[in-house]
């Protein structure tokens, strides 16, 4: 039976990649800093490991005795990849999550400093060879990048790095869906979209990283994928399929342009498309298991149970729910 290690393994994608490795008759096991109570079918098929990364020699114990795949999905700069690095001779394959959000357009402009510089124009698909912002320690896209780059540059076994674009599923603390799910709670039907919600932010279902990364650890090798959901939709058909999970009717104002004092800000606007090509993957035998219609209710339902929880999301979400500004 292969063996997989997965770090970050009680995260949202974690969770995702344990069940359908389970399922395709790996043993995992998954390794968090902090101990975290697993579904009661999940833990009875896997095994819990206790880890900290940033304590010397914690990863290399954790892979004793090798293990076929060790999959990162929370690995953040270029100390991360050193630490894979100096475990690698111990696993088969590795499998490291980055982002898409690496990518830079011909200006040189980022998602991470789109307030300061403007937001970015990407070809239509972006393709696995776009270039990426500069390395280095200033934002989440330049260390992801180190991350990468050092990988990609030091690796002796194969070692895939997938680039997602804006996750969704069960079990995450900044889920964008909450933008559209707070609303329906709270009884507001009225909800303002800027650039008339046509914006184009590719999704990534968990479940469709879970089995992308099934598919490359088949056939392993040193490479770069995008991990997106078979289709990306607009932010209004993004809205109408949320509402559809709860029996609700949205009447989506559209409104044009950008936001006007944060009023029509969603976690997916903004002025030009970010579409992820899937071809590479494909080539590969990858095929999504889930669209977004199929998968993002999982997202929904997680959200709702984790705010009732009182379990804080990502601070940007605060900043959406101006209902006095909108009424006006």
């Amino acid at each position: 039976m292969k063996t997989a290690l997965i770090i970050g393994g009680t995260g949202q994608i974690g969770l995702a990649a344990a069940r359908n490795l389970i399922a395709a008759g790996w043993s995992v096991r998954l390794a968090q800093r902090h101990g975290a109570r697993l579904p009661e079918a999940l833990a009875k098929a896997a095994e819990i490991v206790a880890l900290d990364r940033e304590e010397p020699g914690a990863i290399a114990r954790a892979v004793a005795g090798g293990v076929d795949a060790l999959i990162d999905t929370v690995a953040y700069d270029e100390g991360h990849a050193r630490q894979l690095l100096e475990v690698e001779a111990d696993v088969g394959a590795t499998v490291v999550i980055s982002t898409g959000s690496v990518c830079c357009d011909e200006a040189g402009r980022t998602l991470d400093e789109a307030a300061q510089t403007g937001f970015p124009r990407f070809p239509v698909p972006i393709t696995e060879d776009q270039p990426t912002t500069a390395p280095g320690p200033a934002t989440y896209s330049t260390r992801k990048v180190a991350l990468e780059q050092a990988l990609l540059q030091g690796a002796r076994r194969p070692v895939t790095i997938l680039r997602p674009f804006a996750i969704h599923g069960a079990g995450s603390t900044h889920p964008r869906e909450w933008f559209f799910v707070k609303r329906i709670l709270d009884g507001r039907r009225r909800v303002p979209l800027a650039y008339r919600g046509e914006s184009r932010f590719h999704t990534s279902a968990t479940v469709n990283i879970a089995e992308l990364i099934r598919v490359v650890l088949e056939a392993p090798a040193t490479r770069v994928l995008n991990a997106a959901d078979p289709e990306a939709l607009s932010v209004a058909e993004i809205g109408r399929t949320v509402a559809a999970i709860y029996g609700v009717e949205l009447d989506l104002v559209l409104l044009d342009g950008a936001p006007k004092k944060r009023v029509g800000a969603t976690p997916w606007s903004g002025p030009s498309p970010l579409i992820a090509d899937m071809s590479h993957a494909e080539a590969l035998g990858y095929r999504p298991v889930a669209t977004y219609q199929q998968s993002v209710g999982a997202a929904c339902k997680s959200a709702e149970a984790l705010a009732a929880a009182g379990v804080p999301f990502a601070p940007y979400l605060a900043t959406m729910f101006d209902y006095a500004a909108e009424d006006e």
